[in-house]
């Protein structure tokens, strides 16, 4: 025999300016991996050095991932915020070693700290980043 307890299962909600976050997140990233597996000469040519195109692809690959985390989010899991934790230091690694900017090269951990933001708005008096699993 089962026992209730009277409390009910409520579906998680997410406010909609965590869900167009998300979603831009997930346009971004898309545009970025095929940017960077498709026009890679473009992109060798706006940073203006010579960036090896092992590094390109690596950062194609990077803007996959980020894709499939972006998911992941949208799908409840945790793991897709860590997972962009991993992806913007990678990135930041790579971008120092190619020579951008410290400002320009910091500017992805900067979007770490404005996805765990945005994660904290609530809904139903219950944050995004509470419903994560």
């Amino acid at each position: 025999m089962e026992i209730l307890d009277g409390s009910e299962d409520v579906a998680k909600q997410r406010h909609g300016c965590v869900t167009a976050w998300l979603v831009l997140m997930l346009v971004v990233n898309s545009l970025s991996a095929l940017l960077y597996l498709f026009f890679s000469d473009m992109v060798t040519n706006t940073f203006q050095v010579d960036v090896s195109s092992t590094l390109i692809l690596l950062l194609g690959i990077v803007g996959i991932a980020n894709v499939v985390f972006s998911v992941f989010l949208l799908q409840w899991k945790k793991m897709g915020f860590w997972g962009f934790l991993v992806t913007s230091i990678v990135t930041l690694i790579i971008n120092m070693n190619i020579g951008v900017g410290i400002v320009q090269s910091m500017f992805g951990l900067v979007g770490i700290v404005i996805l765990y933001g945005i994660l904290q708005i609530k809904k139903d008096s219950k944050t995004a980043w509470e419903n994560l699993e």
